[in-house]
């Protein structure tokens, strides 16, 4: 198929598939005497794999690692572990933004029920003082 039915069929732009070809994901593209590219059937589950790998978080350096190599055979453990790194690095963001999102609420609790009898540069050590203390425990009485 040409690319004009190959952006069709996967909904993605011309210009993104031939860059997804120029950077290797995508192999096996004939080229006509007119110049035309001629994509075989496997590009367009190809780009699905692209497109679902990137909604996953993965980088195009990553999934060029997952795709099949130039014999079309998967490298199963290679994907695997692939896979599990990924999972592994997700689990760790949320974990990460899990603390962020904690540490935002002291700042913005800190914030709204400074001590007013403060002076304004007081109540902005305060609210520092509370953020080095950080989340209070649920069971915690109010600071």
């Amino acid at each position: 198929m040409k690319i004009g039915e190959l952006a069709r069929r996967s909904g993605l732009s011309p210009s993104r598939i031939r860059f997804y070809e120029s950077s290797g994901l995508i192999r096996g593209v004939e080229r006509r005497e007119n110049g035309y590219r001629v994509y075989g059937p496997q590009a367009l589950w190809t780009l699905e794999i692209i497109t679902s790998a990137q909604g996953a978080g993965f980088s195009l350096d990553e999934i060029r690692s997952l795709l099949p190599d130039a014999q079309s055979q998967w490298q199963h453990a290679e994907l695997l572990a692939s896979l599990e790194r990924k999972l592994a690095e997700i689990d760790a963001l949320q974990q990460r933004l899990t603390q962020n999102r904690a540490q935002l609420l002291v700042a913005i609790e800190s914030v709204r029920h400074r001590p007013e009898e403060l002076p304004c540069t007081d109540r902005a050590q305060w609210v520092l003082g509370q953020l080095r203390e950080g989340p209070a425990a649920e069971d915690d009485p109010p600071r």
